[in-house]
Parts: structure tokens; sequence; C-alpha cells
């Protein structure tokens, strides 16, 4: 019964957001702000319906109900009460009910807290965020019903995929859909802008908050992806440019130029244009990612489903959005009155420069992703693009985009003094080149490049710093003039220096761990030695040890430091009978920033075991700058500019009767 509540409620948020989809945008071309209010409400009662079918399939997998075909192939009774919450969007029907319950929770947060928006702009909006909703419900009810039933309920389930029976599908797929979902938010302001035709700088503002949550989310489910697949998969990898994490980074990269676009409109209302076709992209490689994962045409470890069918409908949705979109802004973009001028050396011009590397890299991680399936659908030949074309052609664009971010701060908008800058960072220059030297000194190994990383990073964070300095007048004022200035400081200025130092941070993470990391691989016996990294791993034996729905072989190393044991890993190997597979669990050892990471092999005949060992430099520097970028948009969403939109405009006073 709970299954058929959780199904019926799916169809009538169907019927909402067709509702949804069509009587507001009337109402706005009518001017009837009876029939714009329909978007609200619907919005916030579609939002409740899908909540209760998703709350109907947690359900079913918390009780195990294995009548359901979903919960039968996906999970099993004796599995831990987490892995089944979790197990609801380790699929792929489940994960869809999880992608339009954060589209309608989008749809439900504009409709509360938008009421600073003009009644036309907010009623097309969420028209149209309601027409990529009433798309994908159809998708779900028409190719990926989560709530079919079996004649016969079965004693027991499948399980889980057992690499996903792990806390970082708690964190990782939530986060990633709040990124990718909370983008069709800035779609719809787009493509409503392009309907009214009419947009300015109070459209900007208006947009900036929610493509910033949509970023934030994003940034720190990238890394807790990359943090996953880096301790689950036991490879040891950071990123591995699969064509599937490539699909989350791209909506990253023009995300992040949508930002600084909507920046230089809000503040100079200039590229108008290029910012909501920006809009327009970001969500669009959104749903280029859903179509990668969802369609068969990849096979990753990341994709959820390969059947043809679902392929198709994924596809005439990409047809629909980003064609009509974009014919749309083809007709309709000429039409906008075009923004401020200003010079080539200014914030402005800085920022600028900023989208043109940003797209640039974007491009490239496009075109290395789907060239090869094109190639493959064109003619048949299949090639294979990896990390040497990526590390060849992403990683030089960013470096130009990194020498440049300490400037762009610093500038005046319209027109800056870029000598006038240089000076100022001079300071930062010093300490870059501080860092270069100190690393070639105390480093006898490893790339000759690798401190020219470093002293990239500590220019970046150094500029950061000086942006901080000359805004709040330190070493120049008297301290408590300095006091009150930071005080005063927006929380957008301290934000944008934590997410530009935590770019930096993450440089220095990367650096180190390629540059200075070792590996060992070695077949080891019990009381069997070995050195990595400064450190002696002594190898204790192997016992068998039984798990909730799995069986696990667990080798125990004794490590040692200077002599000293200062701690005991235990990497393991699990099969789990059920799926008839096993996966890697690998042990970790933090001092400090850097980490010793073991993998167990398959054990040999004469009783050896397989061990791959790895020290790592560094390495959470990584995920760290990722957590500072993440918080430092947090600080810009939290400043009262960004929270409060565009203001409405102040009612003029009525004039006193004459007595």
């Amino acid at each position: 019964m709970i299954a058929e509540v959780g199904h019926y409620a799916l169809v009538l948020a169907l019927g909402l957001a067709l509702i949804q989809a069509v009587v507001p945008m009337l109402g706005a071309r009518m001017g009837d702000t009876t029939l714009m209010d329909v978007a609200g409400t619907t919005a916030v009662v579609q939002f409740v319906f899908v909540a209760g079918s998703f709350a109907a399939l947690a359900w079913c997998y918390v009780t195990s109900d294995f009548s359901v075909v979903n919960v039968f192939e996906n999970s099993h009774s004796l599995k831990p009460l987490i892995y089944k919450i979790t197990g609801v969007w380790g699929n792929h029907e489940g994960s869809m009910v999880l992608w339009v319950l954060i589209l309608a929770l989008f749809g439900a947060l504009v409709a509360l807290f938008g009421g600073n928006l003009p009644a036309t702009l907010k009623a097309n909006v969420l028209a149209v965020q309601s027409w990529v909703a009433a798309a994908f419900y159809l998708f779900i009810l028409g190719t990926s019903n989560p709530f079919l039933r079996l004649p016969q309920a079965p004693v027991e389930g499948r399980d889980l995929n057992p690499i996903l029976q792990d806390l970082g599908l708690a964190i990782h797929p939530p986060l990633l859909y709040l990124g990718y979902v909370g983008f069709s938010i800035s779609f719809a302001f787009a493509i409503a802008a392009l309907i009214e035709g009419r947009i300015d700088a109070a459209w900007a503002r208006w947009v900036r908050p929610w493509t910033l949550a949509a970023w934030m989310c994003l940034t720190l489910g990238i890394a807790m992806g990359s943090y996953w697949a880096y301790y689950e998969l036991g490879w040891g990898g950071l990123w591995f440019w699969d064509p599937v994490e490539n699909a989350s980074l791209m909506p990253w990269i023009a995300g992040t130029a949508l930002l600084h676009s909507a920046l230089v409109m809000e503040k100079r209302n200039a590229l108008k244009i290029w910012t909501i076709l920006l809009a327009i992209l970001t969500f669009s490689l959104s749903l280029i990612g859903t179509f990668l994962v969802r369609s068969g045409v990849l096979t990753s470890v990341h994709t959820f489903a390969s059947d043809p069918t679902r392929g198709v409908f994924i596809l005439m949705i990409l047809v629909l959005f980003i064609g009509g979109g974009l014919a749309l802004f083809a007709w309709r973009a000429p039409l906008l009155k075009q923004g401020g001028i200003f010079a080539p050396i200014s914030r402005e011009g800085a920022l600028v420069f900023n989208n043109l590397f940003l797209t640039t890299a974007c491009l490239t991680v496009f075109v290395g992703t789907l060239y090869p399936l094109a190639l493959e659908a064109l003619t048949g030949e299949k090639i294979s693009v990896g990390a040497p074309f990526f590390n060849l052609t992403f990683a030089p664009l960013f470096i130009p985009l990194l020498l440049a971010m300490p400037f762009g701060p610093l500038m005046a908008w319209k027109r800056g003094d870029l000598y006038g800058v240089a000076q100022r960072l001079l300071a930062a220059c010093g300490i870059a080149v501080l860092g270069i030297a100190v690393t070639f000194a105390m480093t006898s190994g490893g790339p000759v490049l690798a401190p020219f990383g470093v002293g990239l990073a500590l220019w970046v964070i150094a500029g950061a710093v000086t942006d901080l300095v000359e805004r709040t007048g330190l070493f120049k004022l008297p301290l408590s003039v300095v006091a009150r200035r930071t005080a005063g400081l927006p929380r957008s200025a301290w934000g944008a220096a934590l997410a530009h130092g935590g770019i930096a941070v993450s440089l220095l993470g990367i650096v180190g761990v390629t540059a200075w990391g070792t590996e060992r691989i070695a077949s080891m016996k019990p009381n069997d030695t070995i050195s990595l990294g400064g450190y002696e791993l002594t190898f204790n034996g192997a016992l068998p040890r039984q798990g909730p729905n799995y069986r696990e072989l667990v080798g125990r190393f004794t490590v040692r430091l200077g002599g000293n044991v200062i701690a005991v890993m235990e990497p393991s190997k699990r099969t789990f009978p059920a799926r008839q597979s096993s996966t890697t669990e690998a042990a970790l050892l933090t001092r400090g920033v850097s980490q010793l990471y073991l993998s167990l092999g398959d054990p040999g005949p004469d009783g050896s075991l397989a061990l791959r060992a790895y020290h790592k430099p560094l390495v959470l520097l990584v995920w760290l700058g990722a957590v500072l970028m993440f918080i430092g948009g947090g600080l810009s969403l939290s400043d009262r500019r960004l929270r409060i939109g565009a203001p409405k405009p102040a009612r003029k006073p009525a004039l006193a009767p004459a007595e």
C-alpha cells in the first residue's frame, strides 16, 4: 500500500507541475496577478507530494519490502540501517526520485523566499522550473518507476552494490544533486528574462544567491566524491578523469564563470548577454552529465543505468531544454540592451579574463569527454582520452588564471591601475619567490616544476590576504580604525578571499601528493617488513572476520617511525555473498595533512598477501581547500546584500492634506 501511495504522489506532482508550467505564464502574459499567484502555491504543494513519494520509497527500504522490484534489486535484510536509507538513491530509479525531490525543493524555496521578486518574473521563473520538473516526472513514471511490484515477494533481496555500501553514498550524491539541480534556478531566471525581454543589475542580484548555493553544494559534492573514490576503490588516486567525473566538473567550471560574470553585471550592469548564456550553458552541462550517467553510452563505476530507452528519453529532454533555451537566446538576446562600458585594465576586465580561461578550460574538458563518444558513433572507431590529454590541456589554462587571480579584487571598477596594483602585490610576490626557493632547498626529488606550483599557491594565498589588508588598512591606520573597518567589512569580501585561498590550498595538496608521493607494491608474509616514506611496515598476519552482510579478510600491519610504534593499520578485503562480489577497504593513517595508505591485494598460494602502500604528503589539503571554498561561499551567501536580494524601491510618502 505504501508503494502505491508513493507512486500516486508522483502522479499528482506531475499534474501540479503541468498546472504550474502553464497557468502562471499565462497570468504573466495577461497581467493577471491571481493566475501568477498560482505558481507559489503549486510549487510548495508539489514539493510536499514529491517528499511524500520519496518518504514512501525510503519506508519500503527500511522495512525490507522485497515485493517492490527496486528494493529487491538493491537491498538486503541484513544490511545496516544507514545503508538501507542511503540505498534509496544508490540506484537509478531511486536517485531520480532524489533528483526531482531536490528540484521541487528549489522551486518551493523560490516560492517561499522570492517575495521581493517582481510578480511576472517570479511567475515565469517558477513556470520554467516546473517545465523541467514535469519532464523528469514523465521520465520517472514512463521509464524508471521505483514502485513497481513483483507478483510474489522474494524472501531476500540481492543487496546493494558493495562499493556503494559506504558513508560516502549518504553525502556525495545528495550534495552533487543539490549542485546539479540548483543550477536549474539560474536557468529558469535566464529563460524568464529572455521571455520578458528585460534584464538588469537587479536580475543579477536575484540570481546570484541561487547560483552561489548550487555552486557551494557542487564544490563539496565533487570533493566528497573524490575522497570517497580515493579511500574506497583502493587505487589511491584523487581524480581519474573518468568521463562521469568530468560531467560534474564541467558545470562547476561554468558555474564559477557564471558567478563572476553575474558580479560584473550587478556592479556595472555589463556582460548581460554573456551572463544569460552562461546561465543556460551551466544547467545544460548538468543535463548532459545526467545523460552520460544514465544513457548507457559510458561504461563507468559511476553509471547507474544502461537502458537505451532511458537514454533516448533523456536525449529528448536535452534537445527540448538545451536546444529550446539556446534557440530562445538566439532570438531574444539581440533585443536586450547592452551593458556598461569599461576599460580592459579594470576589475571588469579581470573578471572577463577569468571567464575567458574558465570557459576555455570547460570547453577542453567537454571536447575530451565527448569527442571519443562522437567518433565512435560516427565511425565505429574507439579511442581513449585520459589523464595525459587533460593534464596537458586543462592544467596550463589554470596557470594564467591563478597568476591573475590576486589582481582582480585589487582592481578598481571601470578603469584600474595595473602598476599600482602590482606594487601592492610586491609582498605577495616575495612570499611566492621565497616559497619556491625554500621548496627547492628542502626537496631533493620530484618534478622540477613542483616548487613553482608551491610558489603559485602561495602567491594566490598571499594575494587574498593582501586584499583583506588593503580593505582594512592594516599597517597603515591606527588599530582602532583597523578594528572598525574589519568589523564593517562585508562578508562577501571575506568569502571571496577564503574561496580564492581554498583553490590555492587544494593546489598545494595536488602538488605535494603528485610530486613527492611514494608507492610500493610488495608480496608479504607474516613478520616481513618494508620501508616507505620514512615508515617501517611489519606484517603481523591476516585473520577472517564476519560482518553483518559480508565476510572479510583483515591484514594487520604495525607501523613504526624512528623505531617507535605509532599505529596498527588494518586494511581488508570484503566479500558480499548476496552479490558474489568483493571490495577493498583501505586503511589510512593521518599524520598532519599527510597520509599513509594501505590497500590489500589477493592472497598468494604460499601464504603471502599482496600489499599496495602509498605515502601521500599534503594529500588532505586537496579536500581542505574544497571545504574552505564551501565556507567562503557560505560567508558570501550570508552577506545581507545577497540574502535580501535586490531591494524594492521605497514608496514616496503621501503628501499631507492641506488644512
